[in-house]
């Protein structure tokens, strides 16, 4: 553990945030270490895994648990893989076995899971969705989907599901106990599927899913067309929702205990979706409503995820939001939020391929970029892949003449940070993963943003 401790100063001496080296230098000398440390944790783990939206739904939970007066040990920084939750792990173990926290709250890689959950056995296991992202890293969803059954299958963990994804819901029915949670809203109706929309088939007879409701990608209300497969009854319901663009959305949280409005401080039925995942972990750990809605009510957005930065300028300040898109499912949220804010807008878009953001980037050919197309004022292509982006703008609508490759992102951001300033209007930047984590160094080297491991 010293020298597991050693590597993470040395790290963060580099300028790195020292959420995973440590933790992979204490597994590898030591591989039992992680289950080891979850041992000590009095009140036992939580983890939660999803294709969009772990590290927003765990911060969720973070401000409920907390706000409960439980004290947790988390990977908040967003490191999701084993060295990420090993070092969240070790840096609140001392020696004598003690540990700094009653609960692990763990945000898990998808193809993690089932190697973390064997080692920690949590109490409770979140499952969110399941898109299409990183088909390189990850393969298709339904090779998830059957390592995800097979590790449920070996643990006693109570199950927080949601019921509106065909292939999350599944993973429960042959279970008791499960937690179900999903939207009840028509005005949140789709027109119907979208053409990227993924599970559209059922598990067990491959028949086609029929969608009575769809709210978000593949999420809503569906049943098999060959067998008797429904959507599951969930107990933990958001209905009467209200979305306020970018900055916050309204809802009404129903579970078993009794109805409660909740007030977001993000937006975007998407992140309706992570309160109500985190809800529903709070219900099953038996936090009060009154207390999900506050803990809800007063969550921050986490990093990147709707964070708005004030950027100093030469003639004054400009209010940066930072949304980040990754796949399709997630990128159409993000534009379907931007669309509800009036007028024209201007854009930072940040496409990279590296390892964590997936080599192909075809995607963005499945996100509806023509959403937004005839209301941007201008649009600066930053990234690995800028023209890639800038292709697929100028073939979703938008005037060419609007669009500006910059591959370098600081040269793209000083430029489209002070095009457009004395306007007022506020600059939305689009990164993906690795383009976020390369945003967000700038700005904290600036001044203008708090590091995410600080």
């Amino acid at each position: 553990m010293a020298l597991a401790r050693g590597v993470g100063r040395l790290s963060r001496l580099r300028g790195g945030g020292g959420t995973s080296a440590p933790g992979k230098v204490l597994m590898r000398l030591d591989p039992g270490a992680v289950g080891s440390l979850a041992r000590r944790l009095g009140r036992g783990s939580a983890m939660v895994s999803a294709t969009n939206g772990k590290t927003t739904t765990t911060a969720m939970a973070a401000s409920i648990l907390e706000g409960s007066g439980i004290s947790i040990v988390s990977n908040q920084a967003g490191a999701n893989m084993a060295g990420g939750v090993a070092t969240a792990l070790l840096d609140a173990s001392s020696a004598g076995g003690r540990i700094d926290g009653e609960l692990g709250l763990f945000e898990v890689d998808e193809m993690w899971l089932s190697t973390l959950a064997a080692q920690i056995e949590p109490r409770v296991i979140v499952l969110g969705n399941l898109f299409r992202d990183q088909l390189d890293r990850y393969g298709e969803l339904e090779s998830i989907a059957d390592s995800w059954q097979a590790v449920l299958a070996a643990s006693p963990a109570t199950l927080v599901l949601n019921a509106d994804d065909p292939l999350i819901a599944d993973l429960g029915r042959d279970r008791s106990g499960v937690v179900y949670f999903g939207v009840e809203d028509d005005g949140m109706r789709l027109d119907g599927l979208a053409h990227a929309s993924d599970a559209k088939h059922c598990r067990r007879c491959g028949s086609p899913y029929a969608f009575d409701a769809v709210y978000l990608g593949h999420l809503g209300h569906y049943h098999c067309t060959g067998c008797d497969r429904v959507r599951p009854e969930p107990s933990i319901v958001a209905s009467d929702i209200r979305l306020q663009g970018v900055r916050s959305a309204r809802f009404t949280l129903r579970t078993p205990e009794g109805s409660a409005e909740v007030a977001l401080e993000v937006p975007g039925l998407y992140n309706v979706y992570n309160a109500l995942a985190a809800a529903a972990l709070a219900s099953a750990l038996g936090i009060p409503l009154e207390r999900i809605a506050a803990g809800l009510a007063a969550t921050r957005a986490a990093f990147g995820r709707a964070e708005a930065v004030s950027l100093a300028l030469p003639g004054g300040r400009r209010e940066l939001r930072i949304l980040l898109i990754k796949n399709p499912a997630g990128a159409n949220e993000v534009l379907r939020t931007l669309a509800l804010e009036p007028g024209t807008h201007d854009i930072l878009g940040v496409l990279n391929d590296r390892i964590a953001d997936g080599r192909d980037v075809s995607w963005i050919w499945d996100a509806d970029f023509e959403l937004i197309a005839d209301r941007i004022n201008r649009v600066t292509c930053a990234g690995t892949r800028a023209s890639d982006l800038a292709t697929r703008l100028k073939y979703a609508g938008v005037d060419p003449s609007a669009i500006h490759v910059r591959p370098d992102l600081g040269e793209a951001l000083r430029e489209s940070s002070e095009s457009g300033a004395d306007a007022g209007r506020p600059l939305y930047a689009l990164p993906t993963y690795t383009a976020m984590l390369q945003l967000s160094q700038r700005l904290v080297a600036r001044g203008e943003a708090e590091s995410a491991w600080s």
